[in-house]
């Protein structure tokens, strides 16, 4: 994959392109199968910009695979690379599972691979197991992730993006647009780190709001939301299986021994192209 953001990428004159969401959380979808990658850094800012692209919370690029149904990167807004999307892994098991007629399909991504399942209308997607040590999440030194040592005693958790889990009284009323960049750019961080801000309404519901690393305030994230009710159940807050109401809506994430599993509504919005006119631009 060319990576000189000065450099134009690999595109046909045209890109074809798909817009999804899945509880508002957006994303621009581009399937290279067949092809060698598209996505730069710069051509994923340049969709990414919501006055002169299109506008997305991730970027999923679609890739042939030798080991799984297919391979999936992720890009942030921003141009960076992200490891986990859970919405947007939802999105594209819907478009395998249309495609193929099957109920279950295996998606490659940094996390390793992953299965989506049909669940009705929705979309089930084991998200893989939690990553709890320190090292792992990753932290720049040696805490108690259960602990962190910042102010609102955060839960550290790594689901393929780092996450810091706050839990606080009333998700309404948090400074998230404050908070979150603060704590994101935290040398605790060496990756950045999303920020979840959650509260326990009862054993099996959680309020949570959330900012991502590389794109600020988005209406729900995927792997935030597996973050959210592994930092919950360990700390003895709610059980392993729960509703969780974000801005754009309700999930159901169920921590089980062979990972964790989210499930949920997914929207494709349109198909479009872009122009050779904005692609000679990057």
């Amino acid at each position: 994959m060319n990576t000189d953001q000065n450099t134009a990428p690999p595109h046909d004159t045209t890109l074809s392109f798909l817009k999804m969401h899945g509880l508002g959380n957006d994303f621009v979808i581009i399937d290279s199968r067949g092809r060698e990658a598209q996505i730069t850094p710069a051509l994923a800012k340049a969709i990414g910009n919501r006055n002169c692209g299109v506008g997305f919370d991730q970027l999923a690029e679609i890739r042939d695979s030798d080991s799984a149904d297919v391979d999936l990167d992720f890009w942030n807004s921003d141009g960076s690379r992200a490891g986990a999307c859970g919405n947007a892994t939802r999105c594209v098991g819907r478009l395998l599972i249309n495609e193929t007629g099957k109920d279950a399909v295996t998606i490659r991504t940094e996390r390793g691979i992953l299965q989506a399942v049909r669940a009705g209308d929705e979309v089930s997607v084991n998200m893989g197991h939690p990553l709890l040590n320190w090292d792992q999440v990753p932290l720049s030194h040696d805490v108690d992730v259960e602990h962190l040592p910042l102010a609102g005693d955060p839960v550290a958790v790594g689901m393929g993006n780092p996450h810091a889990v706050f839990f606080v009284d009333d998700a309404e009323t948090v400074d998230v647009e404050g908070v979150g960049p603060t704590v994101e750019h935290d040398l605790l961080f060496p990756e950045h780190t999303n920020v979840e801000f959650a509260q326990v309404r009862s054993p099996d519901e959680i309020r949570m709001r959330v900012w991502e690393r590389g794109a600020g305030i988005t209406m729900a994230c995927g792997s935030g939301a597996c973050a959210t009710v592994v930092a919950s159940a360990t700390r003895g807050l709610t059980k392993r299986k729960v509703r969780m109401e974000m801005d754009g809506g309700w999930i159901t994430l169920d921590w089980r021994d062979d990972g964790v599993w989210m499930t949920g509504p997914t929207t494709l919005v349109f198909v479009g192209t872009f122009s050779t006119a904005f692609l000679e631009q990057i």
